[in-house]
């Protein structure tokens, strides 16, 4: 890759180049393309997780910025969240947690157990509200923060801006490199899509790399399929523009909607058996929001035929498995 990255201040919190392994029992059992998974739920901030990857560039500019304070957003199970908190506990920094009430998903420990445990004990602070009520309440926090002396940081939700998106920049040619170390040419990459920093990231990345490989974002998040497109289109080009890249042939941005189910956070019955097929065959759990409602949709698209002319086809596990403590109920009795 050009180094697209001389410059851009970067901390180390994650164990990278994270595993890509074949799943050959898994291949088997579908028919279709070669499968390979990216295992970037082993990034190691509390459970990992991708946004670990964006927290390496977001937490460099906050450092760099002189912050002391980082503020950020998610719904009550998010991800992001927890490994922002682990961030913070890792480097020293006051962490506030803005944890919106945006998923109808029921059970006694949602707003408990799962991630909102791990960010507990991590020391964050936490403030649940209703997604109505998001802006506001962050606008008040941040400036009682500041009356208070904090230089305070904020992380858009996901981590998803063009500094986080340098995060799967660097994932995209950490690919190509595996890729080529193991002498085979990925057709298609396929991840779960939602606030659209890891998708914005890897095809810039792949720019960078001037690798022709698709990459396919399954829609996990947004039931207004238009608004997603736009978002991740925008974000893409202030990816590029961050980076230096001008736009090219792998610049086509795919997004699959085909599988989102009623709404973000609720998973489908294509989720659960998709879960339980992955586990089962290649010892690997993903999380009922993210990587394991994008499995089901991956599953699917093979089945149908949608990849019907790639060989080898790269599924990025994106982590969360931390949720599951929450979802049991989705898994009906043991």
């Amino acid at each position: 890759m050009i180094d697209v990255f001389a410059g851009i201040p970067r901390i180390d919190l994650g164990f990278t180049p994270t595993p890509l392994e074949p799943l050959d029992r898994l291949t088997a059992l579908l028919g279709g393309p070669r499968i390979w998974i990216k295992r970037d739920d082993c990034t190691g901030l509390a459970t990992g997780g991708n946004k670990t990857r964006k927290l390496e560039f977001l937490m460099g500019d906050a450092k760099a910025q002189g912050a002391d304070t980082v503020v950020t957003f998610g719904a009550v199970q998010s991800n992001h969240a927890r490994q922002t908190a682990a961030a913070c506990a890792k480097l020293g920094l006051e962490c506030h947690l803005v944890l919106s009430r945006r998923v109808n998903w029921r059970h006694p420990e949602y707003e408990t157990g799962g991630n909102v445990l791990l960010d507990q004990l991590l020391g964050a602070h936490l403030h649940f509200t209703e997604p109505a009520n998001v802006e506001a309440l962050s606008r008040t926090l941040t400036d009682d923060l500041s009356r208070k002396g904090r230089t305070c940081y904020v992380v858009p939700t996901g981590g998803s801006n063009a500094i986080g998106a340098m995060g799967y920049m660097r994932c995209a040619g950490e690919i190509v490199e595996q890729c080529d170390a193991l002498g085979f040419q990925p057709d298609v990459i396929v991840h779960a899509t939602s606030s659209g920093g890891t998708q914005a990231g890897l095809v810039a990345g792949l720019v960078a790399e001037n690798a022709k490989i698709d990459v396919i974002g399954i829609n996990v998040y947004d039931t207004q399929h238009e608004r997603l497109e736009r978002r991740i289109k925008r974000l893409l080009d202030e990816t590029l523009d961050h980076a230096k890249l001008a736009p090219n042939a792998a610049t086509e941005l795919r997004i699959v909607h085909d599988f989102l189910g009623e709404d973000y956070g609720i998973p489908t019955r294509q989720t659960i058996d998709a879960i339980r097929t992955l586990a089962a065959t290649e010892g690997i759990v993903t999380d009922p929001v993210y990587s394991g409602k994008a499995l089901g949709g991956f599953f699917e698209m093979i089945r149908r035929g949608d990849l019907a002319a790639c060989d080898n086809a790269i599924f990025v596990h994106t982590g969360g498995v931390a949720s599951l403590q929450v979802y049991t109920a989705a898994f009906g009795p043991v």
